[in-house]
Protein backbone atom coordinates (compact mmCIF):
# COMPACT_ATOMS: atom_id res chain seq x y z
CA UNK A 1 0.00 0.00 0.00
CA UNK A 2 1.77 3.43 -0.82
CA UNK A 3 2.34 5.70 1.55
CA UNK A 4 0.69 8.27 0.69
CA UNK A 5 -2.75 6.34 0.17
CA UNK A 6 -5.67 8.38 1.63
CA UNK A 7 -8.01 6.73 4.23
CA UNK A 8 -11.82 6.06 3.21
CA UNK A 9 -14.10 8.20 5.44
CA UNK A 10 -16.28 4.81 5.99
CA UNK A 11 -14.33 2.33 6.54
CA UNK A 12 -14.19 1.22 9.58
CA UNK A 13 -10.84 -0.28 11.14
CA UNK A 14 -9.85 -2.18 14.72
CA UNK A 15 -7.07 -3.92 16.11
CA UNK A 16 -6.63 -6.07 19.14
CA UNK A 17 -3.86 -8.33 19.90
CA UNK A 18 -4.45 -12.06 19.07
CA UNK A 19 -5.88 -13.74 22.25
CA UNK A 20 -6.68 -17.46 23.43
CA UNK A 21 -10.46 -17.52 23.28
CA UNK A 22 -11.07 -14.22 24.07
CA UNK A 23 -14.46 -12.59 25.14
CA UNK A 24 -17.89 -12.24 23.55
CA UNK A 25 -16.91 -8.16 23.52
CA UNK A 26 -13.67 -8.79 21.34
CA UNK A 27 -16.37 -10.74 18.66
CA UNK A 28 -18.49 -7.51 19.15
CA UNK A 29 -15.60 -5.49 18.11
CA UNK A 30 -14.73 -8.10 14.82
CA UNK A 31 -18.49 -8.00 13.98
CA UNK A 32 -18.65 -4.00 13.52
CA UNK A 33 -15.79 -2.97 11.91
CA UNK A 34 -14.74 -3.28 8.09
CA UNK A 35 -11.23 -4.34 8.81
CA UNK A 36 -9.64 -6.01 11.76
CA UNK A 37 -5.83 -6.45 12.05
CA UNK A 38 -4.25 -8.87 14.43
CA UNK A 39 -1.27 -7.32 16.18
CA UNK A 40 0.86 -10.53 15.51
CA UNK A 41 3.90 -8.37 15.38
CA UNK A 42 3.95 -6.34 18.70
CA UNK A 43 5.12 -6.69 21.85
CA UNK A 44 3.92 -9.52 23.79
CA UNK A 45 2.81 -8.45 27.77
CA UNK A 46 5.70 -9.22 30.29
CA UNK A 47 3.28 -9.76 33.40
CA UNK A 48 -0.07 -12.06 33.38
CA UNK A 49 -2.49 -11.00 30.73
CA UNK A 50 -5.47 -12.47 29.41
CA UNK A 51 -3.27 -13.01 25.64
CA UNK A 52 -2.67 -16.78 26.69
CA UNK A 53 -5.70 -17.69 29.14
CA UNK A 54 -9.45 -17.14 29.59
CA UNK A 55 -11.90 -18.02 31.98
CA UNK A 56 -14.62 -20.89 31.27
CA UNK A 57 -17.51 -21.86 33.97
CA UNK A 58 -17.27 -25.07 35.42
CA UNK A 59 -19.82 -26.87 37.76
CA UNK A 60 -17.17 -25.14 40.62
CA UNK A 61 -17.37 -21.85 39.36
CA UNK A 62 -15.12 -19.86 36.81
CA UNK A 63 -12.05 -21.26 36.14
CA UNK A 64 -8.84 -20.46 33.79
CA UNK A 65 -7.37 -21.93 30.82
CA UNK A 66 -4.08 -21.41 30.61
CA UNK A 67 -1.24 -22.22 27.54
CA UNK A 68 2.07 -22.96 29.02
CA UNK A 69 4.59 -20.59 27.03
CA UNK A 70 7.93 -20.70 26.13
CA UNK A 71 9.93 -17.32 26.47
CA UNK A 72 13.08 -18.39 26.32
CA UNK A 73 13.71 -16.40 22.55
CA UNK A 74 13.15 -13.34 24.35
CA UNK A 75 15.75 -10.37 23.92
CA UNK A 76 16.08 -8.00 27.37
CA UNK A 77 12.51 -10.01 28.93
CA UNK A 78 11.22 -8.97 24.93
CA UNK A 79 9.36 -11.01 22.27
CA UNK A 80 6.42 -10.51 19.76
CA UNK A 81 3.62 -12.92 19.63
CA UNK A 82 5.17 -14.28 16.62
CA UNK A 83 7.64 -15.31 18.52
CA UNK A 84 5.99 -16.83 21.71
CA UNK A 85 5.96 -20.82 21.46
CA UNK A 86 4.20 -23.26 23.52
CA UNK A 87 6.01 -24.58 26.58
CA UNK A 88 4.78 -28.45 25.41
CA UNK A 89 1.76 -29.52 24.61
CA UNK A 90 0.27 -31.98 27.06
CA UNK A 91 -1.90 -28.58 28.19
CA UNK A 92 -4.21 -29.48 24.73
CA UNK A 93 -5.60 -33.07 26.43
CA UNK A 94 -6.07 -30.93 29.72
CA UNK A 95 -8.07 -28.21 27.92
CA UNK A 96 -10.10 -30.57 25.97
CA UNK A 97 -11.09 -32.11 29.35
CA UNK A 98 -11.96 -29.02 31.04
CA UNK A 99 -13.68 -27.65 28.27
CA UNK A 100 -15.73 -30.89 27.85
CA UNK A 101 -16.76 -31.80 31.53
CA UNK A 102 -17.74 -28.52 31.59
CA UNK A 103 -20.01 -28.06 28.83
CA UNK A 104 -20.48 -31.31 27.66
CA UNK A 105 -24.45 -30.82 28.41
CA UNK A 106 -24.73 -27.95 27.07
CA UNK A 107 -27.12 -27.40 23.73
CA UNK A 108 -24.27 -26.75 21.12
CA UNK A 109 -21.59 -29.00 22.77
CA UNK A 110 -21.50 -31.43 19.51
CA UNK A 111 -21.42 -28.25 17.35
CA UNK A 112 -18.81 -25.85 19.14
CA UNK A 113 -16.50 -28.40 20.74
CA UNK A 114 -14.99 -30.59 17.47
CA UNK A 115 -14.16 -27.18 16.04
CA UNK A 116 -11.90 -26.37 19.48
CA UNK A 117 -10.62 -29.35 19.46
CA UNK A 118 -9.90 -29.66 15.66
CA UNK A 119 -7.82 -26.14 15.70
CA UNK A 120 -5.82 -27.18 19.52
CA UNK A 121 -4.71 -30.59 17.76
CA UNK A 122 -3.62 -28.84 14.48
CA UNK A 123 -1.65 -25.76 15.45
CA UNK A 124 1.41 -25.57 15.72
CA UNK A 125 2.66 -22.13 16.96
CA UNK A 126 0.84 -20.03 19.39
CA UNK A 127 -0.53 -17.54 17.32
CA UNK A 128 -1.66 -19.80 14.75
CA UNK A 129 -3.93 -21.08 17.38
CA UNK A 130 -5.29 -17.98 18.96
CA UNK A 131 -5.96 -16.31 15.52
CA UNK A 132 -7.54 -19.82 14.05
CA UNK A 133 -9.97 -19.91 16.72
CA UNK A 134 -11.00 -16.50 16.19
CA UNK A 135 -11.21 -16.84 12.61
CA UNK A 136 -12.90 -20.78 12.59
CA UNK A 137 -15.69 -19.21 15.72
CA UNK A 138 -16.08 -15.52 13.31
CA UNK A 139 -16.63 -17.71 10.21
CA UNK A 140 -19.27 -19.87 12.27
CA UNK A 141 -21.06 -17.02 13.40
CA UNK A 142 -21.12 -15.54 9.72
CA UNK A 143 -18.75 -12.41 10.69
CA UNK A 144 -17.66 -11.04 7.48
CA UNK A 145 -15.27 -8.57 8.14
CA UNK A 146 -12.05 -9.06 6.54
CA UNK A 147 -9.21 -9.95 8.67
CA UNK A 148 -5.57 -9.73 8.59
CA UNK A 149 -2.72 -9.95 10.06
CA UNK A 150 -0.09 -6.65 11.03
CA UNK A 151 2.65 -8.99 9.45
CA UNK A 152 1.30 -8.84 6.36
CA UNK A 153 0.59 -5.64 6.08
CA UNK A 154 3.30 -3.12 7.85
CA UNK A 155 6.85 -4.32 8.27
CA UNK A 156 7.48 -1.07 10.05
CA UNK A 157 5.12 0.99 12.09
CA UNK A 158 5.14 3.53 15.20
CA UNK A 159 3.72 3.20 19.16
CA UNK A 160 0.10 3.15 20.49
CA UNK A 161 -1.47 5.86 18.39
CA UNK A 162 1.18 5.96 15.48
CA UNK A 163 0.38 2.18 15.33
CA UNK A 164 -3.16 3.20 14.83
CA UNK A 165 -2.36 6.21 11.99
CA UNK A 166 0.11 2.89 10.26
CA UNK A 167 -2.48 0.77 10.10
CA UNK A 168 -5.33 2.70 9.07
CA UNK A 169 -3.50 4.19 6.36
CA UNK A 170 -2.53 0.93 5.01
CA UNK A 171 -5.85 -0.36 4.54
CA UNK A 172 -7.54 3.05 3.86
CA UNK A 173 -9.52 3.19 6.76
CA UNK A 174 -11.07 6.61 8.00
CA UNK A 175 -12.82 5.58 11.53
CA UNK A 176 -10.60 3.93 13.84
CA UNK A 177 -12.93 1.64 16.25
CA UNK A 178 -11.68 1.26 19.34
CA UNK A 179 -13.05 -0.88 22.43
CA UNK A 180 -13.95 0.76 25.87
CA UNK A 181 -11.03 -0.53 28.18
CA UNK A 182 -7.60 0.30 28.20
CA UNK A 183 -8.07 1.70 24.39
CA UNK A 184 -9.07 5.21 25.99
CA UNK A 185 -6.07 5.14 27.86
CA UNK A 186 -3.98 4.19 24.58
CA UNK A 187 -5.37 6.55 22.34
CA UNK A 188 -4.51 10.17 21.57
CA UNK A 189 -7.36 11.67 19.83
CA UNK A 190 -5.45 14.47 18.37
CA UNK A 191 -3.03 12.25 16.31
CA UNK A 192 -5.73 10.57 15.07
CA UNK A 193 -7.94 14.13 14.00
CA UNK A 194 -4.34 14.95 12.25
CA UNK A 195 -4.21 11.80 10.10
CA UNK A 196 -7.79 12.27 9.46
CA UNK A 197 -9.09 9.63 11.32
CA UNK A 198 -12.22 9.53 12.97
CA UNK A 199 -12.20 7.66 16.28
CA UNK A 200 -15.34 5.72 17.62
CA UNK A 201 -15.74 3.73 20.76
CA UNK A 202 -17.73 0.42 21.01
CA UNK A 203 -21.45 0.58 22.64
CA UNK A 204 -21.29 -2.96 23.92
CA UNK A 205 -22.88 -4.04 26.78
CA UNK A 206 -22.72 -7.92 28.15
CA UNK A 207 -25.69 -9.26 27.63
CA UNK A 208 -26.93 -11.92 29.96
CA UNK A 209 -28.09 -15.45 28.45
CA UNK A 210 -28.92 -19.00 29.12
CA UNK A 211 -25.85 -20.50 30.85
CA UNK A 212 -24.98 -23.49 32.97
CA UNK A 213 -24.02 -23.93 36.67
CA UNK A 214 -25.91 -21.31 38.78
CA UNK A 215 -26.21 -17.75 38.59
CA UNK A 216 -25.02 -15.86 35.51
CA UNK A 217 -20.96 -15.04 35.50
CA UNK A 218 -20.13 -12.26 32.32
CA UNK A 219 -16.80 -11.14 30.71
CA UNK A 220 -16.11 -15.28 30.17
CA UNK A 221 -14.33 -17.10 27.35
CA UNK A 222 -16.66 -17.03 23.74
CA UNK A 223 -16.66 -20.76 24.41
CA UNK A 224 -19.21 -20.05 27.03
CA UNK A 225 -21.66 -17.80 25.01
CA UNK A 226 -20.89 -20.29 21.94
CA UNK A 227 -22.03 -23.80 23.58
CA UNK A 228 -25.05 -22.09 25.27
CA UNK A 229 -26.18 -20.23 22.67
CA UNK A 230 -24.62 -21.80 19.41
CA UNK A 231 -25.34 -19.69 16.39
CA UNK A 232 -27.94 -17.14 18.13
CA UNK A 233 -24.81 -15.84 19.29
CA UNK A 234 -24.32 -13.68 16.35
CA UNK A 235 -27.23 -11.78 17.47
CA UNK A 236 -25.92 -10.86 20.76
CA UNK A 237 -23.04 -8.80 18.42
CA UNK A 238 -25.68 -6.62 16.52
CA UNK A 239 -27.05 -3.14 17.59
CA UNK A 240 -25.52 0.25 17.10
CA UNK A 241 -21.68 0.14 17.04
CA UNK A 242 -20.36 3.54 17.48
CA UNK A 243 -21.12 6.00 20.74
CA UNK A 244 -22.04 9.28 20.12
Amino acid sequence: MPDHAQPSSQRALAIHQPNYIPWLGYFYKLANCDVFVYLDAVQFPRGQSFSPRNRIKTPNGSAYLTIPLDRSRAVEGKLTYNEVLFADRKWIAKHLRSVEMSYKKAPHFDEIFPLFRQELEQRETFVDLTIGLIDTFADYLGITTRRVRLSEILGDFGQKSHLIVDCCRAMEAGIYFSGTGGGKEYNDEEILAGSGIRLEYSRFEHPVYPQLWGEFESHLSILDVLFNCGAATRQLLTGPRYSG
